[in-house]
């Protein structure tokens, strides 16, 4: 089935960009500090999936690199803000879960009965 779908140009060079895009955030060695001259692996890809023609990559590059710094620190850093991003969604389904049925109260021992 995959390989159907690859045969269309278009498709591939999305796949291909999303896979050298994986590989970058994985490896987090795509966004060396920035030095005269030397283009990192996420300024090539960001070139290539600017101009490769499909519009979904093409407009996800543009957001990218509106917020470049942020990128490519979280590239290069050792932080994770993932374990508080869990926590907080956590949080928000055991809320979803009570809506319309408890008080504060109730709601309150929940959340500190889930802690």
């Amino acid at each position: 089935m995959v390989a159907r779908v690859l045969q269309d140009d278009e498709a591939a060079r999305v796949v291909g960009l999303g896979r050298r895009f994986r590989r970058i955030v994985r490896s987090r060695c795509g966004a060396a500090p920035a030095k005269p001259g030397i283009t990192t692996a996420y300024d090539a890809w960001l070139s290539d999936a600017r101009a490769c023609g499909a519009r979904v990559n093409e407009s996800f590059a543009v957001s990218l690199a509106q917020d470049g710094a942020a990128v490519r620190a979280g590239l290069r850093l050792p932080w994770s803000s993932g374990h508080d991003e869990g926590q907080v969604n956590r949080l928000k389904l055991l809320k979803r879960s009570m809506y319309g049925r408890a008080k504060l109260d109730l709601l309150r021992r929940r959340f500190l009965l889930a802690a």
